[in-house]
């Protein structure tokens, strides 16, 4: 492959056009390499599988009529083991599934988290919209009429790349995959994940 490239003459102060090539074993070897030296540390940093154990004192007594269900955590695409405590149907309490091998009983901080979803006292329940300065309770039904009229009066008047879709860390797989079709279908590449922002 060759390469154009203005180099200045000492001599005259001349800009002096030069091509050279570039050596493609030489840069597929160096690839080579790199590739080796990463996948060789990448299997160093695993090292031998450590599971720790859950102590007596630290094991907590079930809610009444509960069962554990052995489920996968769905917030990225690496599949750490969750023990979920199901009452009734309703997710109530998670603990690290320590025996699982890919998260061999640690969670990221969104793992840890997803019950969160389900659980906290911060969570939305309806829709909310500012009013006077004041947060208001609306139905679901006026909450998306008067987001589908602003959205449908922004494309009207600027087109589809007018709008950003912005995803969430808070979101599983599914629910990300859904954003993007979303997008798609609303017929713009403007979405990105908040983490890029």
């Amino acid at each position: 492959m060759a390469f154009k490239r203005a180099i200045k003459d000492s001599k005259s102060k001349a800009k002096v056009t030069r091509s050279f090539t570039l050596n493609p074993k030489v840069a597929r070897r160096s690839f080579l390499k790199i590739a080796a030296a990463s996948a060789a540390f990448a299997g160093l940093s695993l090292g031998p599988k450590v599971v720790r154990r859950l102590e007596a004192d630290e094991k907590k007594a079930p809610y009444p009529g509960s069962k554990i269900v052995r489920t996968v955590c769905t917030h990225c695409a690496v599949g750490c083991g969750i023990k979920a405590e199901v009452q009734n149907g309703v997710w109530v309490r998670q603990e690290v599934a320590s025996d699982h091998p890919v998260s061999r009983g640690g969670h990221c901080c969104k793992g840890a988290g997803a019950i969160d979803m389900v659980t906290s006292e911060k969570r939305l329940r309806s829709p909310m919209k500012k009013v006077n300065g004041k947060w208001q309770k609306i139905s679901w039904n006026q909450a998306l009429d008067e987001v589908c009229k602003k959205l449908l009066e922004i494309r009207e008047k600027h087109g589809p790349d007018a709008v950003h879709w912005n995803g969430s860390a808070k979101v599983s797989n599914e629910m990300a995959y859904l954003q993007r079709k979303l997008a798609a279908f609303w017929g713009t590449n403007n979405i990105d994940h908040q983490a890029r922002i």
